[in-house]
């Protein structure tokens, strides 16, 4: 997500760029192999084998985007080992092909909002960031408007408004919920999820080569229409057009290398995943975009003399602050009437109902608070397999539209504590060689008020707009399970106590700098991939500043 931005933006500055990708190569489109396939186009029906999913992706498995369609973009864990130490768990999901996770990330795509830079320094819980708002809201345009952003203006000060193409649109009995919820309770909002899949593509856009979204909702498969944003349909071909690019894929990073004379980074050691060869590469700039906790493993295992627990870790905050979004709780119901309508195509959204507890001072005894995503839908034929009955009116009873069901799930904010950390195995590497990467991180009682009170919450706006059978859930996945990792190298004011600046440059090593996930000092409630965005185009072209300043 990250580094596709940082790539686009160096080259478009003039900068030639070497992106190093861990994964296979993958042409956007043309290697789309399970692109619009039937079910009964699929080995077991687009399913899984389960014991060989076990064998060789337990981990990979959990995730919400693996099915028969998708498994093969995800990592073998068996070949790529970690541990969770200290009795902990911790889920942590890798893709095997260039563009990483952007091929398979649900596309929502929310602003963090005022109130989300400052909560570290108000609760006084976790490294204050270095920025606001302001210092990021024109970076949030450019990237929405680049990256095809669908969604309403809301006017909701705790999710700023953005440039949005035209909105997907609610459902009858959505639009229902959200009249009861905004007229019962006036400090809550329902709205339209605000997404990355074109409605209405600009002329950039379709010149890159995307389309309008067809509503097949088969993102993850991936979509040669180049509806949803990913690094492989945007970001990379607008990087390949300046003729700046040079893009390796099967090139498994092990260390920024670092010069003791110069104090800077002069480069990365990489390996060819396929024969195994080392190979330094010298570069006057280095980005660390590899998602959060690869990034983390890397930079911990770039040791020197002067930096023997990871390049540019005086403060020894690296690793720690580790965070992701807790979730597996809320409710779900149905909703009487409306059997006389239904709903075009397969909307690729969801509706939100942003946070709203502890805006305005503390008032439950949790800290932060947590967004509620969902919405409704008419059971399909696919109910069949779980109901008894058969022959000809048991076919034809499926064929009608069931009842309409409803269902809202949490995402909660994790305080950043010190001591949710990763580290690096001291005796164990894997088969290139790099030390296993250990993680230690889990929720908290904060984590836990906060989504007992997100399930009773979801239940009750659910009776109030007229569902019956409602009931609350609870499955809370382990700390990844969102796949929303963040935290490690923080940005922050101190070098004494951060690892990056409010450029995401390293306050160490001023030519490294590292713009994913894992130089968030919070994480707010709202889906993080959009701040990505914002925070590495931003970076990038300070750092492409900086280049031809001749500061680095």
């Amino acid at each position: 997500m990250s580094g596709g931005w940082a790539a686009k933006e160096l080259t478009e500055q003039g900068l030639k760029t070497l992106v190093l990708d861990r994964g296979k190569p993958l042409e956007h489109g043309t290697d789309y192999i399970t692109e619009g396939k039937a079910p009964w186009e699929m080995e077991l029906r687009g399913k899984f084998d389960r014991e060989e999913a076990l064998e060789e992706q337990r981990k990979q498995m959990t995730c919400y985007a693996y099915s028969g369609y998708t498994k093969h973009h995800f990592i073998n864990d068996k070949e790529n080992p970690y541990e969770a130490v200290d009795g902990t768990t911790f889920d942590w999901f890798r893709t095997a092909k260039v563009g990483g996770k952007s091929l398979l990330w649900a596309r929502f795509s929310y602003r963090f909002g005022p109130v989300d830079f400052e909560s570290n320094k108000l609760d006084g819980h976790g490294i204050d960031w270095p920025i606001r708002y302001s210092d990021l809201e024109k970076w949030y345009d450019y990237v929405e408007l680049f990256a095809g952003v669908s969604g309403n203006r809301d006017n909701i000060e705790s999710l700023p408004d953005g440039i949005y193409q035209p909105p997907q649109v609610m459902n009858i009995v959505e639009r229902h919920i959200k009249e009861k919820v905004e007229s019962n309770y006036p400090d809550r909002h329902m709205i339209i999820g605000r997404c990355a899949n074109l409605t209405e593509p600009t002329e950039e856009q379709i010149e890159l080569g995307r389309s309008k979204c067809q509503a097949r909702r088969q993102c993850e498969r991936g979509c040669s229409f180049g509806a949803n944003f990913s690094s492989l349909s945007a970001t990379l071909p607008a990087a390949e057009r300046t003729g700046n690019l040079t893009l390796q894929a099967d090139s498994i990073v092990h260390s920024v290398l670092y010069d003791e004379e110069s104090g800077k980074a002069s480069g990365v050691r990489y390996i060819n995943t396929k024969t195994g060869e080392a190979t330094e590469v010298t570069a006057r700039v280095v980005f660390m975009c590899a998602s959060a906790i690869s990034t983390l493993q890397v930079l911990l295992n770039s040791r020197s003399e002067t930096y023997p627990d990871g390049i540019g870790n005086s403060s020894g905050v690296l690793g720690h602050y580790v965070m992701d979004h807790p979730k597996g709780v809320g409710a779900r119901g149905i909703m009487p009437g409306f059997e006389e309508h239904y709903y075009q195509g397969r909307r690729p959204t969801a509706t939100y109902i942003p946070r709203f507890r502890n805006l305005k001072g503390q008032e439950t005894d949790y800290y932060r608070g947590f967004g509620l995503q969902g919405g409704a839908s008419r059971e399909g034929w696919g109910r069949g397999s779980s109901a008894s009955g058969i022959g000809a009116d048991f076919k034809n009873a499926n064929r009608k539209p069931g009842r309409w069901t409803v269902r809202y799930g949490a995402y909660g904010e994790a305080l950043p504590y010190f001591d949710n950390h990763v580290r690096l195995s001291e005796t164990k590497t894997d088969q290139w060689g790099l030390p296993i990467l250990q993680a230690s991180v889990t929720w908290r009682e904060n984590e836990y008020k906060q989504l007992a009170d997100a399930s009773a919450t979801a239940a009750e706006i659910l009776r109030v707009a007229g569902l019956t059978d409602v009931e609350e859930y609870s499955d809370i996945p382990a700390p990844g399970n969102a796949n929303h990792e963040m935290g490690g190298a923080c940005m922050g004011r101190d070098p004494k106590t951060s690892y990056l600046n409010k450029w995401n440059q390293s306050h160490d090593v001023p030519n490294l700098f590292v713009t994913d996930g894992s130089s968030l000092p919070s994480g707010a409630v709202q889906n993080p991939s959009l701040t990505y965005m914002a925070i590495s185009a931003r970076a990038a072209n300070h750092a492409a500043r900086l280049v031809k300043d001749g500061v680095l």
